[in-house]
């Protein structure tokens, strides 16, 4: 079965394979004992450091400025977002990880005047380049995932770093999911190809295939500020599939059919992701240009 990721997921690919707490070259080695605030992310602890890393390989630097140990907002900040995975992979590889704690003195409290950030303060994000110079805007809702990716995308954009298609859609996924969304039930013929089909349209952020009625259904959970019911009927109508109203559903024993029978079935994905895997196996392509490098090393 596959196994999907969501955003509140606590465990990632670095954190499984981590051992215990090691403190080395002021990195913060994830293990049992990483205070829960950071997350499952590789962080930095020196200021000095990051800017040499990030000279060398030409990376921004992603600083988390965090109170540790910390409020309820650090905590989640840190058991969720912090620790989803492919945000995990993405802020660990494409950047240089940075965490300064805004509860201490000495280098840590020296960071934060350099930046005026306040002290006793809810998690906030910046990203900055190799002179410690800010790339995008100030990032403080610990609330949004999504400003986070965007932020990250945005970053990678502006210090002309290649941007990879798995975290657009890490992106999509939180900018969907953090806008109104509704569901639309639409009756197929078939829905293993009802939901390939649903699952590449713009918009759509989940897809899920079962029953209704007797009748095979595909159930579409889409952003209602990127498309809307009448797009995805229009869509759906081109395809002879109709429209119905919702109702009673059980989901089908194979979910995501075409990806459940690939070689992709053992990876780890994101709801978004796994619609947009499956819709490309469905119509006999390669989506391996969708996954992160960790994700395509478990195939």
């Amino acid at each position: 079965m596959v196994r999907y990721i969501i955003l509140a997921a606590v465990l990632s690919l670095s954190f499984l394979a981590a051992g215990p707490l090691v403190m080395s070259a002021g990195i913060v080695t994830t293990g049992p004992n990483q205070p829960e605030e950071l997350g499952a992310v590789n962080w930095l602890r020196d200021y000095d450091q990051a800017l040499a890393d990030a000279n060398k390989s030409g990376k921004p630097i992603l600083i988390l400025f965090q109170e540790v140990p910390g409020c309820s907002n650090c905590t989640t900040y840190g058991n969720s977002i912090l620790s989803e995975p492919l945000v995990v992979e993405a802020i660990e590889d494409l950047f240089v990880p940075l965490a300064v704690f805004n509860n201490k003195g000495g280098k840590d409290a020296a960071v934060l005047k350099r930046y005026g950030e306040p002290s006793w303060n809810n998690p906030v994000v910046r990203i900055v380049d190799a002179n410690g110079k800010d790339l995008v805007d100030r990032m403080p809702d610990f609330r949004s995932a999504a400003q986070l990716s965007s932020g990250m995308l945005s970053a990678l954009r502006r210090s002309n770093n290649k941007v990879p298609r798995y975290l657009q859609l890490v992106n999509e996924q939180h900018q969907g999911k953090e806008q109104r969304t509704a569901v639309a039930t639409f009756q197929t013929a078939c829905f293993w190809s009802g939901e390939a089909y649903f699952g590449k349209q713009e918009g759509v952020v989940g897809t899920e295939a079962g029953w209704q009625d007797g009748r095979e259904v595909v159930r579409v959970e889409y952003s209602t500020e990127a498309t809307s019911e009448k797009a995805l009927e229009k869509a759906a109508n081109s395809h002879r599939y109709r429209k119905t109203e919702n109702g009673k559903f059980r989901l089908d024993r194979e979910p995501k059919y075409y990806l459940l029978k690939s070689k992709y079935a053992k990876v780890d994905m994101s709801e978004l992701q796994a619609s947009r895997v499956n819709a490309l196996l469905g119509e006999g392509k390669d989506p391996s240009q969708l996954l992160s490098p960790r994700q395509l090393a478990m195939i």
